[in-house]
Formats: C-alpha cells, structure tokens, sequence
C-alpha cells in the first residue's frame, strides 16, 4: 500500500511527459531562411546577419546558398538563386545581399513567388531569373518604420543585416505576415536584359549565365528540350560561337557527348551538365580560361550541328 501514491504520481508525470511531447510534435515547423551575399567570410558581415535574425527568434533555422558571389554581381546573384530554390520547400525565405547601391533610392522588397517561395533583396535585378522560374504573386516593399532593426537609422550601408535579415526572420517566424512586410508593389521586381534560349532557323542561341568555376566548364541556358530540337545524337559535331556583345570570342565545332572521358585529355566537348543545360567543356583542363570566356547577360552563343565533314 505505501508504493500506490507513487505509482500514481508517476503515471500522471508520464502522461503529462507525453502529452508534452505531442503537442510539440504537432506545432508546425518554421520555414528556413536562407542567406546569400557577396560578402565572403573573412570578417563577421554574415555572421552579423544570423546573429539579428536569431535575436528575433532562436528557434529558426538558418542556412547559407553561398556567401562568394563576386563582389557587386547582380547577375551571378540572380543565377545562383534560380539554381537553388526549387530544391528548398514551400515557405522558405531566402535573403540575398548583392547591394552596389545599398543607402541609395534603389527599393528593398520582399517577393513572394507562384510557388510559395519568399525572397528579400534589394529590387535591383537580382530577382530576374526566379521571378521567371518560379512566378510572380506579389510583390512588397518594406517598410522600414515597422520592419528595420531598432536604434539602427542611423548606417545606411549594412541593409542585410538591420533590413533583409531583420525583415526575413520577422517573416519566418510568424512575427509577420506576408502583408505586413509593407505596401503591395504594382510593378513587377527589375529585370536584367539577356539573350533567353530561342530557335533561329537551323540554330539555338542562347546565354552564359554561368562558369562551373570549379573546373572552367561553361555552362549555357540551353536545355535539352530546345536543345532536342536540332536532333543533334551523341558523337555529333556541334558547331559553337561564343560571343561577348558584338565580339566573336570563340568559333568551333566539338563533339556532343554523355561525358568528359569520352574525348581525350584537353580535347574540346559539349555535354548536358547536372541541371541539363548544354555546357562545354575541355577534359581534365579549363574551357573558360583557356579561351577566356567568361559569364552574363553580355555573353551569348550560338549552335547548330555540324555538317558532315567538318
């Protein structure tokens, strides 16, 4: 008889342990943020950045796309968040922070996109490629009133870290809605100029969005549904220009195959890269540096198969 208050005292501690533990099964998950910038990692700027959005909310999760776009490239932004936002889930705000223009009149918004996606950048091209990829829903400014770090009016040159990530993680963590981010946009984000894949008689043309700067591999916005177009098989010759502008920078045929060991070492290729995009290649050496190619919305190219013989 003395163990029968014990028992039941323990039996109540367990079912209180359990209820505890299903109710925070059942509490949804915050989205993700997920921070990219030109700003390296040599000093604390993105550390800065994590440490206001956890000042928010520590319980969010916070995650890099990558922190090495070259310093004030806006295309190579735009590219990377194209690249990766498919692969995240529904909800997941991502803040990139490429700003040559941060303290000027340029806007700072938040895009919420066709697939639930939500992106807080300064309006200024950055948003090009996901706008296209993933749709346009809405977009909204920010308003700095209600959605800028405290105390903080006072710098203007450091917006990813008392607006974006001030902003996003007030977004993510439910602090926020969406239409609390501020006034609705009827415009449309900014978008940078560049060729767009197009069939033209028995070629393709298309851009160089980006180098696969690894390995100097040359990646093209060609994909293989357009590229299937020109019924081009593999150990077909492709006849490729590469222009920058209006200069030609590269004029040459190579073979269309599944991968880099098929041609010899520094031999020349085109192949389907990891996203199927028809990229070129030089095996075991550099394509980029060896012709000096480079990426952006100024570079362009040109393909069509090969004529027998050539």
């Amino acid at each position: 008889m003395k163990n029968t208050p014990c028992k039941f005292n323990c039996t109540k501690i367990l079912l209180l342990f359990l209820s505890l533990i299903t109710i925070g099964a059942c509490e949804p998950k915050k989205p993700a943020i997920v921070f990219q910038s030109d700003f390296g990692l040599k000093d604390g700027a993105v550390s800065a950045m994590k440490g206001v959005s956890l000042e928010v909310d520590p319980d969010l999760s916070l995650h890099d796309l990558t922190h090495e776009i070259p310093a004030y490239n806006i295309w190579e932004a735009a590219y990377r968040l194209q690249q990766t936002a498919l692969y995240w889930p529904k909800g997941t705000v991502f803040v990139s922070v490429v700003d040559p223009g941060v303290g000027t009149e340029r806007r700072s918004v938040v895009l919420k996109t066709i697939t639930g996606h939500y992106f807080v950048s300064p309006d200024n091209g950055s948003l090009t490629l996901v706008s296209e990829l993933l749709g346009v829903e809405s977009v909204r400014r920010i308003d700095e009133e209600l959605n800028r770090r405290k105390n903080s009016g006072g710098s203007y040159t450091f917006h990813g870290r008392d607006v974006y990530a001030y902003t996003a993680a007030r977004l993510a963590s439910g602090i926020i809605s969406f239409e609390e981010v501020g006034e609705l946009l009827a415009s449309e984000p900014v978008r940078l100029n560049y060729q767009k894949p197009a069939r033209q008689g028995d070629s393709i043309l298309g851009n160089i969005p980006i180098l696969d700067v690894q390995y100097g591999n040359v990646w093209t916005n060609i994909g293989d549904t357009l590229f299937n177009k020109l019924n081009i098989k593999a150990g077909d010759n492709l006849e490729v220009r590469i222009r920058k502008n209006d200069s030609l920078i590269y004029s040459g045929s190579m073979p269309f195959v599944a991968t880099f060991g098929d041609v010899p070492e520094m031999n020349s290729l085109a192949y389907l890269n990891s996203l199927m995009s028809v990229s070129f290649a030089l095996n075991m050496g550099s394509f980029s540096d060896s012709l000096r190619v480079q990426s952006g919305p100024e570079w362009n190219v040109t393909l069509k198969k090969a004529k027998l013989g050539n």
